[in-house]
Order: C-alpha cells, then sequence, then structure tokens
C-alpha cells in the first residue's frame, strides 16, 4: 500500500492547473495501487497560520511554560510532521506568486521544519531526517521558466528544492506547469506537456512500489 500526502496550494482553487495535473498523477498512481491512501492538505482553503512568537515559544520553550495558543499550534505543528513521516510519496502543488511559492507553502515548510524532528545539526552541520520519500512537485507558471531569459528569475523551483534537501527528501522531481499566462494555445500545451510527464511519473511510482 502506497501512503500518498497531496499538498496543494494555489489561491486559484478549482481552477488551479498545478492543482489539475497533481491529481492526475495521484490518480494515475491509484489506478496501478487501488489501495494507496491520500491524505490531502489544502493550504488555500485551509491556511496555516504564519510563523509568530507564540509558535517560536512553542518550539523553543519548554512545555511548562506553554500558553494554550502555544500547545495549539504545537500540535498542529506535529500533525503536519506526522503526515510527512507517514507518507511514501508527497505530491506538492505549487502556483508561482511573484516569483516564488506562495505564502501558504512557505507557512507549511515552517511548521514542518522542526529540529530533532525534520532536521538536525551535527559536526557535519546540518542533516534532513525524512527520508525515503519519493517527492513529486507540480509547479504551474504564467511565463517560461524553465529555459530562456526568465531562467534566473524563479526562485520557486530552487527553494522548494533547496527545502526538501534541507529535510531529507532528495528524490525530487520537478514537473512545469509553463505558460498558462501566454495565451490559450501556449496554455493548452503546457498543460498537455505536463500531463504527459504527471502519467510517467505515476507509472514510475507504481513501478517502484510494486518492485
Amino acid at each position: 500500500m502506497t501512503n500518498i500526502l497531496f499538498v496543494s496550494s494555489s489561491p486559484r482553487g478549482a481552477a488551479s492547473q498545478s492543482s489539475k495535473v497533481a491529481e492526475l498523477l495521484i490518480a494515475g498512481i491509484q489506478a496501478e495501487d487501488p489501495t494507496a491512501t491520500v491524505t490531502k492538505r489544502d493550504l488555500a482553503a485551509d491556511p496555516l497560520p504564519h510563523l509568530d512568537g507564540n509558535f517560536l515559544g512553542a518550539v523553543f520553550g519548554p512545555a511548562e511554560t506553554h500558553t494554550p495558543e502555544q500547545a495549539r499550534l504545537l500540535a498542529l505543528s506535529d500533525q503536519l510532521v506526522d503526515e510527512v513521516l507517514a507518507a511514501d510519496v508527497i505530491v506538492i502543488a505549487s502556483a508561482m506568486i511573484n516569483f516564488t511559492v506562495t505564502s501558504t507553502l512557505k507557512s507549511w515548510f515552517d511548521f514542518i521544519a522542526r529540529g530533532g524532528r525534520t532536521f538536525r545539526y551535527g559536526e557535519n552541520g546540518p542533516e534532513g531526517l525524512v527520508k525515503g520519500k519519493r517527492v513529486v512537485v507540480v509547479e504551474a507558471k504564467g511565463g517560461i521558466y524553465s529555459d530562456g531569459p526568465m531562467k534566473i528569475h524563479d526562485y520557486q523551483q530552487p527553494w522548494i528544492r533547496f527545502m526538501l534537501g534541507f529535510l531529507g527528501m532528495t528524490d525530487v522531481e520537478i514537473i512545469h506547469v509553463e505558460g498558462q499566462a501566454l495565451g490559450p494555445d501556449r496554455a493548452a500545451q503546457g498543460v498537455t506537456e505536463a500531463g504527459t510527464r504527471a502519467e510517467a511519473a505515476a507509472r514510475a511510482i507504481a513501478g517502484r512500489v510494486a518492485a
């Protein structure tokens, strides 16, 4: 059985192309493995709080000093970390907003980046503790950022890759849904190309689980 964690973050709801392609990927995995389970974390419909003093106090302060709000935030963080640790496959749907990730996805990473649980520092520096996960990130973008003059302005992909790697997740595939603001023909081409890659990724994931 494959445990899938699906994290979506686009504010566009049902119109989100990153979510649509991610759902196509997940449906492909489930078609190959009907026992696969999906836990969905919709950060647009149910946004997490932004990091604040209460959360920092909860993480770094002793339990006996926690206020009820700090205890609530720490429990929420624990739940999010548990979802990540329980997953075999993590699918992240990320819309590019102003050249980077949404603030809601940033908050998710803030809540799961927990010293002693998802990373630690040792003699050789930081070590990610979330290992053995297969991660697929579906990134929707209005322009073309995979190549050409705008590539240097893509702060979405490198940041996501760095954060995943920092937490120990290095088996990462990026699926681009590009050209979504460049007219209907280019937008449709971007969705078709991304859908083809999602179907291939689903077969690869299902094949590896079966092996």
